[in-house]
């Protein structure tokens, strides 16, 4: 058996204006302020494509990405999909991610959070972990400016 491991990280700074949603792994959280960004700037999901990126070779965040931007499709679930299609022949065994951020609070939405992801990636939930932390407000990201997500997959192949 062939096992692989990949890792990715994203991050983006909070809108400076309301009126955008905020999604985090495919799920809408009830907060006043969406992140910046072209797409829905669904942290969650970037970091994951990032981290499958690290195992299949191909970038999809960047050239892929804004060319399906510019043809309107904003939905990160469309760039997870093109980085799980480059994944044929590997099975996913776990998915970890740790956020960071001050707010929202995380851990009300994490089973939802989990169901998305395990959907989308055709595994169980119980092979999805999400744990946040503010950081201690060392960051960015735990002072209440924005989300950071790291994400590490494993992979296999008999």
């Amino acid at each position: 058996m062939k096992i692989k491991t990949g890792i990715g990280q994203d991050s983006h700074a909070f809108e400076d204006e309301s009126g955008k949603a905020l999604i985090l792994a495919g799920v809408t959280f009830e907060y006043d302020k969406g992140l910046r960004g072209n797409s829905d700037a669904d942290v969650v999901l970037h970091s994951l494509t990032n981290a499958i990126s690290c195992i299949t070779g191909r970038n999809i965040l960047g050239k892929i990405a804004d060319e399906l931007c510019q043809q309107g499709v904003t939905d990160s679930r469309e760039y997870l999909q093109c980085a799980l299609n480059d994944l044929s022949g590997w099975q996913i065994d776990h998915i970890a991610i740790s956020l960071e951020c001050l707010e929202p609070k995380i851990s009300p939405k994490i089973k939802k959070m989990k169901d998305s992801i395990a959907k989308q990636c055709n595994i169980s939930a119980n092979d999805v972990g999400i744990t946040a932390t503010t950081g201690e407000g060392l960051t960015a990201f735990g002072r209440g400016q924005g989300i950071q997500a790291l994400t590490i997959i494993t992979v296999s192949k008999a």
